[in-house]
């Protein structure tokens, strides 16, 4: 790499904690509690500006500037974690937005409201500390389940965050939501605190020489640019299904937003599929379970497509949604087996090509709603799917040529 080898190499391991189904479940409830907090804001959007009246538009900034937030603690927290030692770490942010929280409850102005929230999204990247984490304190054999685990209590925080915060602040008001955050937060705070162990930092890079080696990374890994434009592409599928739902219930069977709210219920079977994949990851490898993925979800925009009715749309979010959680669990075993000392390197580079195919995926199935509505996004959905699926098995054919010569 361009940076001094010597300040990037991997220290000498300290000697292997067993991390126990009890720490793999705190790990795991501690991401979904951390992801859920960008979220939140989300089916309260209405009850903050009804708070702060003549500031709708600035209100209307709250979910981009939480996201804009989560893509910048992405770049600028996560590669961290290969420098400081992860409990610490952890624990520290986890604190920070606990306190971020509080204030965002308390937020007297429009103004002051984005700015707490974008400082929500930055600390929140919290939930991409600890999967990384979990993947190095895991057995190799058990990494993908272990992965997968982890990545059910994620799915989780954000399946079911927009339904918590819709009931308190239907009842409570939202800022009693931003009050339960800080408690859901320092809850899992003190829950990891039982359990998760201390561990030895990988180098000893100076921060800005960590942000210069991203670039290294990218160019020198070819499974870390395969994994990542893979899951982008799927992710960008995965978003314009979710970000058009709303307008084809309403357009075509005229159901309201609650419905769709139903759905995200209804993808709660990824929690199922995820530790499923994982552990089928560990024994047969990810790459089959990658493919496999794929071709279910493009298997879920034929449904989508061919069975126009309620029931085709609940059996194809099932399918989506497996396939989905499926490919994200193996092509994280795959990066996070790449090089132990930069894991949280590879998951900084890994999140946010999946972050940039969610914007991806939105715009382009925005414009396909409007050059002919249903039928378009099916194909750009589905078109999403198909690149992904070239660029795997393009990929896993030159690995296939590297080994065996």
């Amino acid at each position: 790499m361009n940076t001094d080898p010597s300040r990037l190499s991997v220290q000498p391991h300290s000697p292997a904690v067993s991390l126990d189904l009890r720490t793999t479940l705190a790990m795991a409830v501690a991401c979904g509690i951390a992801i859920a907090n960008i979220y939140y804001n989300q089916p309260m959007l209405g009850l903050m500006e009804a708070s702060f009246p003549g500031a709708t538009a600035i209100t209307g900034l709250v979910p981009t500037a939480t996201q804009l937030g989560y893509a910048l603690g992405l770049i600028l927290l996560i590669p961290l974690g290969d420098r400081i030692e992860r409990r610490r770490l952890i624990f520290m942010q986890l604190a920070a937005l606990g306190v971020a929280l509080v204030a965002l409850a308390l937020a007297p102005s429009a103004w002051a409201l984005v700015v707490t929230s974008a400082v929500v999204g930055i600390l929140s990247t919290v939930a991409q500390q600890i999967v990384p984490f979990a993947a190095e304190l895991a057995e190799p054999h058990r990494r993908g389940a272990t992965i997968g685990t982890v990545m059910s209590g994620l799915l989780c925080g954000i399946l079911f965050a927009r339904t918590l915060a819709g009931f308190v602040a239907a009842h409570y008001g939202w800022r009693a939501m931003f009050g339960l955050g800080p408690l859901l937060v320092f809850g899992a705070l003190l829950l990891l605190a039982t359990v998760l162990p201390k561990s030895t930092p990988k180098t000893q890079a100076r921060y800005s020489e960590l942000l210069r080696s991203l670039a290294d990374l990218w160019r020198e890994e070819p499974e870390l640019r395969r994994a990542t434009a893979v899951q982008a592409m799927l992710f960008a599928s995965f978003s314009a299904f979710w970000t058009l739902l709303t307008l084809h219930l309403a357009r075509d069977y005229q159901l309201g937003a609650e419905v769709a709210g139903l759905f995200g219920i209804i993808g709660a079977g990824g929690v199922l599929i995820a530790p499923m994949a994982g552990r089928f990851a560990d024994r047969r490898g990810p790459y089959a379970v990658i493919g496999l993925s794929c071709v279910v979800m493009l298997g879920s925009w034929i449904v989508f497509a061919c069975w126009g009715s309620i029931a085709g749309l609940i059996a194809g979010v099932i399918l989506l949604d497996f396939g989905q959680q499926g490919s994200l669990v193996s092509n994280q075993h795959v990066i996070y087996a790449l090089r132990p000392e930069a894991r949280n390197r590879m998951n900084t580079i890994f999140m946010g090509g999946m972050f940039l195919g969610a914007a991806l995926g939105s715009a382009g199935a925005t414009f396909a709603w409007q050059v002919a509505r249903w039928p378009a996004v099916c194909a750009i959905g589905g078109g999403f799917v198909a690149i992904a699926l070239a660029a795997h098995s393009a990929g896993a054919r030159r690995l296939a040529r590297a080994q065996q010569g």
